[in-house]
């Protein structure tokens, strides 16, 4: 068996269906060829890979609210704060990139999680804290993108709809229920892929789609200015006297949690870092995904966005594509709705893959006799083996996330209260705490304060988002 694992190689380890957990021979696991120094198959991701599970889990459904974020807040401050979100975010993601081996940046222990980095650096109630949000922000994740998705295949029938009607709109009134249902009933299918390992060509595919509509939006946004010979809009946004002073500041509260939902992906950043391939360092390899991912997103973002509210001014709907109703360009913008379900089938995978395999190890920990595999035969593909609790656990998800998107399907409100649930905890407190103890840097020193100051600052603008659009969601309601 050393013989024959010396002359085997990682096509070999993958191809023929050889497992880490199916060998206990340990030459063959040790094998450089096949696993990496913790015995696991060896990883293959690399700068460009890694990139795009980012621009798959940032580039969503967000970048629609954007025109609709900067109309709340005018010319000066909407464009400010995307920057500065997209600084912040920068910035700890760089912090976290350093929690993904703990002691040796080459050589320590990995943490494969964030729960796995909160537990080993911070440990106590950090941990059951960090559990609870990460977790609830993935599955309201995955929420806010079915309704997403719902939305623009609903918007691709009502442009047909109204083609074919003599009638005008006013006949198109149609429930986007079937399209959630039928959204749920893919994702119950692609929800069975293993992790993210076995996921890459479905996060290179969503990151085409992503660049697509939003290449798309700005067209359509740069077509409208040019209609109308006007950029639309005001330093300040939306006036006081179009709407209440109430109605303002609640706005701009919505506002924020808003963009800090375009923003988020902290929390899936060391599950997507444990697929870089090493040598050179998975730290530095990642750090360059972020710092170009991030680039291109904010890039997106401020086009999209500024193009958005130039087009549509203080008017500015919450969904972009949806504003542009029934446009002579009505093919382009069904293009770029059938773009978003594409690009959102494999976000939903990139934010509900983490929670699959937490419950699943958990469960497994637990009752080792409930992991159970069956053998699948598809004609013409390949046999493979099904986790019976797998196959269960991940269709009642799907499920629920479904039902409960026919019941609250308010785009904007949902992204608020999602992007302000997850955007101090995650982004900022966790990521800047674990730094502050794997870097030992010194209690009341400058960087230490520097640190904490921008902390709660983000803790404020978190508390002021998440109050916006939880009132967002109960005027919605009623």
């Amino acid at each position: 068996m050393v013989e024959y694992a010396s002359r085997t190689n990682l096509s070999y380890c993958r191809d023929y269906g050889i497992e880490e957990d199916s060998i206990d021979d340990m030459p063959l696991k040790s094998d450089p060829e096949c696993y990496d120094d913790d015995g696991h198959l060896k990883r293959t991701g690399t700068i460009w890979t890694t990139s795009s599970h980012i621009i798959t889990a940032v580039v969503g459904s967000g970048v629609l609210s954007l025109a609709w974020a900067i109309a709340q807040m005018g010319w000066i401050a909407g464009p400010a704060v995307m920057i500065l979100f997209s600084i912040v975010t920068l910035y700890t993601s760089s912090f976290l990139a350093d929690c993904y081996r703990t002691g040796d940046p080459m050589f320590g222990k990995r943490n494969y999680t964030f729960m796995d980095a909160v537990s080993t650096i911070l440990g106590g109630y950090s941990v059951t804290f960090c559990g609870i949000v990460q977790y609830l922000n993935l599955f309201g994740s995955a929420i806010g993108y079915t309704i997403a998705a719902s939305l623009s295949m609903m918007a691709i029938q009502r442009s047909h709809c109204i083609i074919q009607s003599s009638d005008g709109e006013n006949q198109c009134n149609i429930s986007s229920i079937p399209y959630t249902i039928c959204f749920g009933a893919v994702q119950i299918f692609f929800s069975q892929i293993p992790d993210f390992h076995n996921m890459w060509w479905l996060s290179i595919v969503a990151s085409v789609m992503s660049f697509t509509y939003s290449i798309i939006g700005l067209v359509l946004g740069i077509t409208k200015i040019a209609e109308t010979g006007t950029f639309k809009g005001s330093l300040t946004g939306i006036s006081i006297g179009t709407v209440t002073e109430a109605q303002k500041v609640w706005g701009v509260f919505q506002a924020l949690g808003n963009i800090a939902f375009a923003y988020s992906y902290s929390f899936v950043l060391l599950e997507i870092q444990d697929t870089i391939k090493s040598p050179p360092s998975e730290v530095k390899t990642m750090k360059k995904a972020a710092k170009l991912s991030i680039a291109v997103t904010t890039t997106f973002y401020m086009l999209c966005g500024c193009v958005g509210y130039a087009a549509f001014g203080d008017s500015a709907p919450g969904n972009l594509l949806a504003g542009f109703g029934f446009h002579k360009l009505y093919w382009l913008v069904d293009i770029a709705n059938a773009a978003i379900v594409i690009h959102l089938v494999g976000a939903y995978q990139v934010y509900a893959q983490p929670l699959f395999a937490f419950v699943e190890k958990e469960t497994a920990k637990r009752w080792p006799k409930i992991d159970k595999e069956f053998q699948i035969s598809i004609p013409g593909l390949q046999s493979y083996n099904q986790n019976i609790f797998s196959l269960v656990c991940r269709t009642v998800f799907v499920i629920i996330t479904t039902v409960i998107s026919t019941l609250l399907p308010f785009f904007n409100d949902i992204l608020g209260v999602i992007g302000a649930l997850g955007f101090w905890p995650l982004t900022v407190y966790f990521p800047v705490e674990m730094y502050i103890l794997q870097k030992r840097i010194p209690k009341w020193s400058m960087r230490w304060i520097s640190l904490e100051l921008m902390s709660v600052v983000c803790l404020l603008v978190t508390i002021a988002a998440g109050l916006g659009s939880v009132v967002g969601v109960y005027l919605d309601l009623q």
